[in-house]
């Protein structure tokens, strides 16, 4: 599937749930020159979650990354990416709300844009990677919109500790939810990172967000 952009088009997947959907999601991949891509596995087990809550849920290569045109862009040109995905998942379901966030790089973009945006009602990010100093995340605190964190205890780039340092006074808008024994990949603890995604937005405050019959 292809989103056009004014680039040229976003490499793209949506994967629909049973039923009737609730919501629908954007997950962002992490940075397109360490290797990330929205196959990265933390990525479509989100997405999975996301879709298990009854969300479709759009995952897409930034520019410059797989079937996508462009060049990668230092995060600047990727808020379009992620406006030009957000657009098209609006058009497909214009009564639903939005939630739009990301893993790593992908959660830094897609919280900023998501943030900004006024169709985008909740908010989720993965690996926050506060210890890039490069990154500031202090814009958390600029926004009421419900957000969910799910980092690893042993995250190379923003361990349990320092997350919760860095959340720490911005806001009862944010949920931390802290994963034992994983690192910034949740390698071995997906199916535990899945189980908060889902959780939150089934029955934990996300749920609030979404339309019920």
């Amino acid at each position: 599937m292809r989103i056009p952009v004014a680039h040229g088009h976003l490499e793209a997947l949506l994967k629909e749930p049973d039923g009737t959907p609730h919501g629908a999601a954007v997950v962002c991949h992490p940075h397109p020159l360490h290797g990330g891509t929205m196959h990265t596995k933390a990525v479509y087990r989100a997405a999975q979650a996301l879709t298990e809550a009854g969300l479709p849920t759009l995952r897409f290569n930034f520019r410059g990354v797989g079937a996508s045109t462009g060049t990668y862009e230092e995060g600047i040109g990727e808020r379009g990416d992620v406006t030009a995905a957000l657009d098209w998942l609006a058009e497909r379901y214009p009564n639903l709300p939005l939630i739009c966030g990301g893993f790593s790089f992908g959660s830094l973009v897609g919280l900023t844009v998501g943030i900004a945006d006024a169709r985008v009602e909740g908010l989720l990010g993965l690996g926050l990677p506060v210890q890039n100093l490069d990154y500031d995340f202090g814009f958390l605190a600029d926004t009421d919109k419900p957000l969910l964190v799910v980092q690893g205890e042993h995250d190379e780039f923003g361990s349990g500790p320092e997350i919760a340092e860095a959340l720490s006074g911005m806001g009862s808008h944010i949920t931390l939810v802290r994963i034992p024994d994983a690192d910034h990949y949740f390698a071995d603890r997906l199916d535990e990172m899945r189980d908060a995604v889902r959780g939150y937005f089934q029955s934990g405050p996300g749920a609030k967000l979404l339309v019920r019959v």
